[in-house]
């Protein structure tokens, strides 16, 4: 039996552990841990694949599985978190329902992504992953910034943030990937902004500057299709 060509998928299913445990904590009204299982799983949605290119192991099994993951975690569990946090607020008893479109368009990025063979080297529409962390960050940027509270924490903020993002993960916006083919300044400058912008948002905020980071991320995506077009 080949032990090693099963880690990547054990290191999947952690992440898939991780957002069933989010969704729990969700719906018993912990919005902050189910956020931080969000994290978690991220952690391991880096480890599977950088796991599974370095031991050399691809499945077609891993890939579906991957998307399995990804759908729960990073679509149904950032889609409870908006929808308790908008039920905690409203005295609306329809509203937070609205929240739950971000998992059904996660779904259909997902699906897209597996077939569309144009985002070998770039991203068309926000990933779930990119989405996930940005509303997992948004309480922790509250706890870190009270003063932002009366703006975010607002039923018609938290409903606008879920359909904005939902459009976004399916639009045709073509964002950065951080995949180098070289090394070079010019070709790769906004993937060296990007992370540069990354790093110092985590390094000064740590978690708090996730969502800062995301939305460096699409606006430097946005100007790097600008900067392509006039050349």
């Amino acid at each position: 039996m080949n032990i090693k060509k099963h880690i990547p998928n054990a290191l999947t299913s952690l992440n898939l552990f991780s957002g069933m445990v989010g969704i729990y904590f969700v719906l018993e009204g912990n919005i902050t841990y189910g956020a931080y299982f969000i994290l978690i799983a991220a952690v391991f949605d880096f480890l599977d694949g950088f796991v599974a290119r370095l031991l050399h192991v691809h499945s077609e099994i891993g890939k579906q599985l991957d998307s399995l993951a990804d759908l729960v975690t990073f679509g149904v569990l950032p889609a409870f978190i908006l929808f308790e946090w908008i039920r905690q607020i409203s005295d609306l008893p329809y509203l937070p329902y609205i929240a739950l479109i971000v998992g059904i368009f996660s779904a259909l990025r997902l699906a897209k992504f597996n077939v569309d063979e144009r985002q070998s080297d770039r991203f068309i529409g926000v990933p779930t992953p990119a989405n996930a962390l940005f509303i997992s960050g948004l309480p922790f940027l509250i706890q870190k910034f009270p003063a932002l509270e009366s703006f975010i924490a607002t039923p018609i903020t938290l409903v606008l943030i879920s359909l904005v993002m939902s459009f976004l993960l399916v639009a045709e916006l073509p964002l950065i990937a951080l995949k180098f083919k070289n090394y070079q300044i010019k070709p790769n400058i906004f993937r060296y902004i990007t992370l540069l912008i990354g790093l110092v948002c985590i390094v000064l905020l740590g978690i708090t500057g996730i969502p800062l980071v995301i939305i460096s991320y699409i606006v430097l995506s946005v100007l790097e299709n600008g900067w392509v077009k006039n050349e």
